[in-house]
Order: C-alpha cells, then sequence, then structure tokens
C-alpha cells in the first residue's frame, strides 16, 4: 500500500517537471512555519490570568503561577523579571516588554504569505516550460504525434495544480494566524496600558 503510494507520489513528481521540487519544499517549509505558529499560538491563548489578577500580581511584585502559560502571565512574568521599582523607567521597560512580544506574535506570518503567494508563480513557470515543450514537440513532430505532445501538456497542467492547491489552504491559514495574532496584540496592547496604573 505505502509504496503503491510512494511510486504513484513519484510518477505525479515526474509528470509535473522541474519546477516540482521547488513547489514541495515551499509546501514543506510553509506547513512547517504554519504549525510552529498555530502551537505558539495556542499556547499563548490558553491559560491566562484575568487582567485584575495580573494587575494584583504586578501591585504586589509576584510571579504568575506556572501553570499560566498565557499571554497575559508571560507580560507579568517577564515585566516582573526586568523591573527596577522607579516609575518612570518601569513604564520604559512595559512598553519594551509589550513591543517584543507583539513582534513575537508577528514573527514567521509574512514568511508564509510570502511562500504561499510564491507557489502558483512557480506553477505558472511550470505552465509556460510544458506548453515551450509542446511547442517543441509540435515544431519537429508536427500535430500528428498525441504521446509526444502529452508530456508538456502534462508538465503544465500538473505544475499549475500543485502551485494553486500549495497556496489556497497556505493563504487562508496566513490570513487565520493573522487574524489569531492581531487579536493576541490588541489583548497584550490593552494588558500593558492596564498594568501602567499597578506600577
Amino acid at each position: 500500500m505505502i509504496k503503491t503510494f510512494l511510486f504513484s507520489l513519484g510518477n505525479y513528481i515526474q509528470s509535473g517537471g522541474v519546477v516540482m521540487v521547488p513547489i514541495l519544499i515551499i509546501s514543506l517549509s510553509m506547513w512547517v512555519l504554519i504549525i510552529n505558529r498555530i502551537l505558539f499560538m495556542r499556547r499563548l491563548y490558553g491559560r491566562n490570568i484575568p487582567r485584575e489578577k495580573a494587575g494584583e500580581l504586578v501591585k504586589t511584585n509576584q510571579m504568575p503561577h506556572d501553570r499560566y502559560q498565557g499571554i497575559t502571565s508571560l507580560l507579568v512574568r517577564q515585566f516582573i523579571l526586568a523591573r527596577s521599582h522607579d516609575l518612570h523607567l518601569d513604564e520604559f521597560i512595559l512598553d519594551e516588554i509589550v513591543v517584543r512580544l507583539v513582534a513575537s506574535v508577528d514573527t514567521y506570518l509574512a514568511v508564509i504569505s510570502i511562500l504561499a503567494g510564491v507557489a502558483p508563480l512557480l506553477g505558472l513557470l511550470g505552465t509556460v516550460m510544458g506548453m515551450m515543450e509542446t511547442f517543441d514537440v509540435i515544431t519537429h513532430f508536427g500535430t500528428g504525434n498525441a504521446n509526444a505532445m502529452a508530456g508538456g501538456i502534462s508538465v503544465a497542467l500538473i505544475s499549475t495544480q500543485t502551485g494553486l492547491m500549495v497556496s489556497i489552504p497556505g493563504l487562508y491559514m496566513a490570513g487565520f494566524l493573522t487574524k489569531r495574532a492581531n487579536n493576541l496584540k490588541y489583548r497584550v496592547a490593552a494588558t500593558g496600558i492596564y498594568l501602567k496604573r499597578f506600577l
């Protein structure tokens, strides 16, 4: 069963021409980054302390319990470790931590969007190469040799199909992750503003 699948996959890749390898590398890289971001954001969404509790912890200079791993508890934990107990300096420290957390949420999202956008362009390149191969066959043998023409048409269609199959879910996931990232950024920015009253 697995042997048959691998053989079919090998034939499929070979039928798509030379652009199939870069498209598959892009697909693999993109999905590794997507899974990384999903797991990262899932951890930041879950096990959050309420904002009021975060204020109490900052006021009393206590660390959140280890079971809390969400973005609010991460903000409180990093601030308590870095605070100087000088009101003006602590405001700058809190702002810096908020900026750092916001930047960490955005990590790799632009790369995911770029990879999802490049895949159909590589598919289009495969289409052009396949059509050039087809026209080359027509030039040498005429239109009577359907088997020779089929190779170029196969390259054109399969590479385009694969580029779109990689791109469409990639663009969807990029949009989904960007929306979740914006929610997290809003949450951490609002919490940072709220915590300033407890410095």
